[in-house]
């Protein structure tokens, strides 16, 4: 495997194009991937009801030209996701409305069997500038395993419920964006709430298994993963998102 960026305490970041890398992966290695990719919306601003341009450009890496190109993108890095994932591991996948429905199809198309659709409920969503629409106040979490019949899946049923005042925790969760001392170390536009990975990871694994987050930022996978006692890697081609990532997980 490529060199890594950081590499301490179980916890290794990689510099580098995550098609590449997962290509260079050992085949069915990790318990559980988490992956945040690219939700499309840089589009060179909008405009709000005042006729003021407000920039939604996170950069290039959130570009891409047709929906074509977009679902090829996400295909592509699912199926070697895939290849990486062990036979009862699972994955989770965060998104929006602008890349969710392109995911989800896929994630069947390469082979995977969707278990759950998570609604994010946010409970202070950014205001809808334009006025012209309802507010975008949720984000959407889709939880896959392998389709394979022989596949055994991890879920903590026991804990959810716990956790949940003693009832079955259900697909909707609600809480607020990231607070700002989680940015502490740098700026992301995407930055996960500590909480949300803190639940997935609980869910879906336990202590020393491998977790991959192939779009990783500004790390709070990798943040959460060491405070539950995983093991992660993390991938990103951004290393100004490197830089942030490390600083949170030298902490």
């Amino acid at each position: 495997m490529t060199k890594p960026y950081y590499n301490k305490d179980k916890m290794i970041l990689v510099h580098a194009d995550t098609f590449k890398l997962l290509s260079k992966m050992k085949p069915e290695s990790m318990d559980m991937i988490f992956a945040d990719p690219p939700y499309f919306l840089s589009n060179g601003g909008i405009s709000n009801s005042g006729g003021q341009v407000v920039s939604v450009d996170k950069g290039d890496w959130d570009k891409i030209s047709s929906f074509e190109e977009k679902h090829e993108f996400n295909r592509k890095w699912i199926r070697l996701a895939k290849e990486v994932l062990k036979p009862n591991g699972t994955i989770w996948i965060s998104g929006s409305l602008h890349n969710i429905y392109s995911v989800g199809m896929a994630l069947e198309q390469e082979g995977f069997k969707i278990l759950n659709n998570i609604t994010w409920q946010k409970t202070n969503p950014a205001p809808n500038l334009s006025c012209r629409y309802f507010t975008h106040s949720t984000e959407t979490i889709l939880w896959a395993r392998k389709n394979d019949k022989k596949a055994r899946h991890y879920y903590n049923y026991d804990l959810m419920k716990e956790l949940n005042d003693g009832k079955q925790m259900k697909d909707v969760w609600t809480g607020a964006l990231t607070k700002k001392a989680e940015k502490w170390a740098g700026k992301h536009p995407t930055q996960k709430p500590e909480y949300l990975l803190e639940r997935i990871i609980l869910a879906s694994t336990k202590e020393g298994d491998y977790i991959l987050d192939p779009f990783v930022g500004s790390g709070t996978t990798g943040v959460v993963a060491k405070r539950l006692g995983r093991r992660f890697i993390g991938i990103d081609a951004e290393k100004e998102y490197l830089k942030i990532a490390k600083k949170r997980l030298e902490v």
